[in-house]
């Protein structure tokens, strides 16, 4: 008989409970159990008060990025990512650009979007007129719903309206924008945006529909900067990152990969410190086709003297107060590392971090190619799959990297050749 998802009550009962039945429905072994029990500094009763129906936590590693220099001020940059060179690609390119005098950055101030979507409105044009004549009363509105937003500085300071045409007739969009300070944002804006909805109904005539805030964060921006020194880099891989920059430019299929490279980094350090990367990465791929045609998120120009200047603009709405960044533990020590209290120094970090992957990864690609290096830093997780343990991981890896034939095969044949 065919086992049920369907579970009345699971997500009343205790995480142990929950892992015996999900023991019973698929089968898992006491190895299994293990795994799913063994947890590190996030224990099950906070993991259990972050998300639904929780039986574990799932570890990532979490490395730290070197010779980053920010603003004149060295950092070292947690990242926790499960994919090999990543980290290391980011600190050989913070380096490279020291000689240039590291990374500036700055952002815009932490103002994200609310959208309220209007339908059924009789007349958009007066409609639109009636909610701007309104527009300082809305924002007194939306800044009694959160004072101590207000207290710190920040809170509602504008109100927009936009006319959309759809597949399901003419709509109007309301946006707030909301100065949220150190925060991401949605909790306070999304409140702000339900409170002022019926003024907004009244106003307009229509009827409000969807009331949330916006990930494409284009008020929010962050951006950085940095030169390559020729003489550090040569000039073959100026040219090099030069070409494909280009070729990312003029093809989508190369700039998707392009991008995802930049989001590499900036998704590890927004992991690291608790803070949603799926926003994130929605914001910035949004972005790269504002108004515009898919496009590479960094830009690449020679200077006066023949250096490589490289630099980075997207939206990136993070926080270090409020939800996990304050709930994980770790995610606390990542943002004491950093050295850094402000959402926006978060996102200068973050802005210099996708630079310098991206960087990474066109000098690569330019030079040896970007599967050497990948590989090389993969090895030790293909000798640990193939059976490796100890002392012999180290020593598969370093054959495989030897021979230039990385793969699991040559893995399990090196392993049998040490064992006997």
């Amino acid at each position: 008989m065919d086992k049920s998802s369907e579970l009345p009550g699971f997500h009343k009962l205790s995480p142990g409970e929950r892992l015996d039945i999900v023991r019973d429905f698929a089968d898992l072994g006491e190895e299994d159990l293990q795994a799913l029990k063994k947890t590190g500094r996030l224990d099950l009763d906070t993991a259990g008060r972050m998300i639904e129906n929780v039986i574990g936590t799932m570890e990532i590693p979490l490395g730290v990025a070197t010779n980053f220099r920010i603003n004149g001020r060295d950092v070292l940059i947690p990242m926790a990512i499960e994919e090999p060179s990543v980290v290391a690609a980011a600190s050989n390119a913070a380096k490279l650009a020291r000689p240039g005098g590291g990374f500036e950055a700055s952002t815009d101030e932490p103002v994200m979007i609310g959208q309220i979507q209007l339908v059924g409105v009789p007349d958009t044009g007066g409609a639109s007129k009636a909610i701007l004549d309104r527009k300082d009363e809305i924002i007194e509105l939306c800044n009694k719903q959160d004072a101590t937003l207000v207290r710190f500085g920040g809170g509602a300071r504008d109100v927009e309206v936009r006319g959309i045409e759809t597949e399901q007739g003419r709509m109007l969009v309301v946006h707030i924008m909301v100065d949220v300070r150190d925060a991401m944002g949605a909790n306070a804006i999304n409140t702000m945006a339900e409170k002022i909805t019926p003024l907004i109904e009244e106003l307009s005539g229509g009827r409000a529909k969807l009331r949330i805030i916006s990930n494409l964060a284009t008020r929010r921006l962050a951006r950085a900067r940095a030169v390559w020194k020729r003489d550090v880099i040569g000039e073959d891989t100026v040219q090099g990152i030069m070409e494909a920059y280009a070729f990312a430019c003029a093809d989508q299929y190369r700039c998707a990969t392009h991008n995802k490279g930049i989001m590499n980094g900036i998704d590890a350090v927004t992991i690291a410190t608790g803070n949603d990367f799926r926003a994130v990465e929605a914001g910035a791929h949004s972005f790269a086709a504002f108004e515009r045609p898919y496009t590479s998120l960094t830009r690449y120009e020679r200077d006066g003297e023949g250096n490589l200047v490289g630099s980075i603009e997207l939206p990136i709405a993070v926080g270090t107060v409020g939800g996990a960044t304050r709930t994980n533990p770790v995610a606390r020590v990542a943002l004491k590392i950093l050295g850094i209290k402000s959402a926006q120094g978060l996102a200068q970090a973050m802005a210099s971090v996708g630079l310098a992957q991206n960087l990474a990864a066109l000098r690569a690609l330019a030079t040896e190619g970007i599967q050497i290096g990948h590989m090389k830093l993969h090895a030790r997780n293909i000798a640990v799959t193939a059976g490796a343990t100890g002392e012999a991981i180290d020593r598969v890896a370093a054959r495989m990297v030897e021979e230039r034939d990385i793969s699991v095969a040559r893995a399990e044949q090196i392993l049998k050749e040490l064992s006997g």
